[in-house]
């Protein structure tokens, strides 16, 4: 009985218990629930006043937008008006500076027929006062009006004539004055805008060896070596004295930078024998054909030139690079030549394509001078025609020394040009034998005429100075003494450029006066 009792007191226990805690958990999520719709409604508020903030904020922007944009378009407005303004104000400146001109022309319109009433009445009285004065003059001379017209014009005919015979005189004086000055100025201007290198060289090729032994070894066993070197070059082989040196020498300068590289190929490479000679002897004329093309080429680059040339010709031209006149490579020569030609023809406006090609090839000649009869200028005009070179080109070639007439001014400033670039100070030198004996030969010519006192030698040898006794030689005989003696040097010597002879006659008297 007491178990039961205890049994249903447990029971009504947990009844209770379950019922309370679920009155609790009950009431708690009620109350949770009540706190979140709270925070809700606090979240919603606070979005709503944020919300406000930003719509204030943007409305306020926007009138300070609207109030900006209204100042500037009122600004606009105000400076518009302003230039309206001013020119409004220019108009009618305007106007009224048209208003005072137009008056002042009409003025002025007044002004002028009041002047020109007043001569045209003067002019009638004019032509009345000349009428009167002819027909006075008619009475009182007894010639009529034409018979004194013809008399004037005869008079007036002569003095002219007298005047235009002076005038073309003193024109024609003044022309070739000018002219001569001219081509001064084109010949030194020219000469200044070229600028050239001077370049010597030797009729003779010295080649180094390493020991004078080696000179045993190119002379080879009872000399067939050298011999062999001699044939397969056409060179001469100077083997001397000269410690470690063999020298090369020929008249032909291609054959003679042949045997030079065959050379120095032959003593670098050591094996010297009758048929080594012969491979490198035929590789090194292979490589100097080379080397004229390219040299060629390139003076026809440094001359400015274009277009198309035979092969021939311009091996011939690159051949010209071995050759020397007077000290001076012929190659480089015709380069300078050509630059100089084409710059005098610009200056008076001739054919610089043509004077530039003439001037080039003018010597190209020299490379075959040896070999055909001839003289350089027409065997190189000759070889030109031949490789379809054209008739002005042909005509300078061969004129360039006179040896035929000129015809064309390309022919003249090639011709020019070369004796400037032969002529030139520095362009060419000589041995300090061959210089002091062609002067001795000047003074001696000189010295041989009858009536020479003293003769002088100047200017490197381009002037000579004669002094003749004045009581043996008049001004008549000394004219004759200087071109006797001006022909008997182109007669008797060889020299570059030209020589200017001059005589000078002076008579002194000298008193004391005590």
């Amino acid at each position: 009985m007491n178990v039961s009792l205890l049994v249903l007191g447990l029971v009504a226990a947990l009844v209770v218990g379950a019922a309370a805690g679920y009155l609790y958990c009950n009431s708690r999520a009620r109350a949770r629930q009540a706190e979140a719709r709270a925070d809700a409604r606090s979240i919603i508020e606070d979005a709503e006043r944020a919300a406000e903030t930003k719509r204030r904020e943007a409305e306020i922007s926007a009138k300070e937008a609207a109030l900006k944009v209204k100042d500037e378009a009122e600004a606009e407005i105000r400076a518009r008006r302003a230039e309206l303004s001013r020119l409004e104000e220019r108009l009618d400146n305007r106007d009224a500076a048209l208003d005072r001109r137009d008056s002042e022309l009409d003025e002025r319109r007044r002004e002028l027929s009041r002047r020109e009433e007043a001569l045209g009445s003067r002019a009638a009285e004019l032509e009345a006062r000349e009428a009167e004065q002819i027909k006075a003059l008619e009475e009182v001379s007894g010639l009529t009006r034409p018979e004194a017209e013809r008399r004037l014009f005869d008079s007036l005919e002569v003095e002219l004539e007298d005047r235009l015979g002076r005038m073309v005189r003193d024109r024609t004086l003044e022309a070739e004055e000018r002219v001569d000055t001219e081509a001064r100025r084109i010949t030194a201007t020219t000469m200044e805008r070229l600028a050239s290198d001077v370049t010597a060289e030797s009729t003779v090729k010295a080649v180094a060896l390493p020991s004078d032994d080696m000179k045993g070894r190119v002379i080879g066993r009872e000399g067939r070596n050298i011999r062999a070197f001699e044939a397969s070059t056409g060179v001469d082989v100077i083997i001397d004295d000269t410690p470690e040196t063999v020298v090369i020498s020929c008249f032909d300068p291609v054959r003679r930078e042949i045997g030079r590289v065959s050379m120095e190929r032959l003593v670098q490479d050591g094996r010297i024998h009758p048929g080594r000679i012969e491979q490198i002897v035929s590789k090194a004329k292979k490589d100097v054909e080379k080397e004229m093309k390219a040299a060629g080429r390139q003076a026809l680059y440094d001359a400015k030139i274009s277009g198309n040339i035979h092969a021939d010709l311009l091996r011939l031209l690159g051949a010209l690079k071995y050759r020397t006149s007077y000290g001076q490579n012929v190659l480089a020569h015709s380069v300078e030549v050509a630059n100089l030609c084409g710059m005098m023809a610009a200056e008076i406006g001739a054919n610089v394509k043509i004077a530039r090609r003439a001037a080039l090839l003018h010597d190209v000649g020299k490379a075959i001078d040896h070999e055909v009869e001839g003289t350089h200028a027409l065997i190189g005009g000759r070889f030109a025609k031949k490789s379809g070179e054209s008739d002005d080109v042909v005509r300078a070639i061969s004129a360039h020394h006179h040896e035929i007439e000129m015809e064309t001014v390309e022919d003249v400033l090639v011709a020019t040009a070369d004796a400037v670039s032969a002529a030139r100070p520095g362009a060419r030198r000589e041995t300090t034998e061959t210089y002091i004996e062609r002067l001795r030969s000047l003074e001696d010519i000189a010295l041989s005429h009858r009536g020479v006192d003293k003769a002088y030698a100047i200017q490197a040898g381009r002037e000579i100075r004669i002094m003749v006794q004045p009581s043996q030689v008049d001004d008549r005989i000394a004219a004759k003494l200087a071109f006797d003696i001006s022909k008997q040097i182109e007669s008797d010597l060889e020299y570059p450029g030209q020589i200017r002879v001059t005589v000078i006659r002076e008579s002194r008297a000298t008193e004391i006066a005590r």
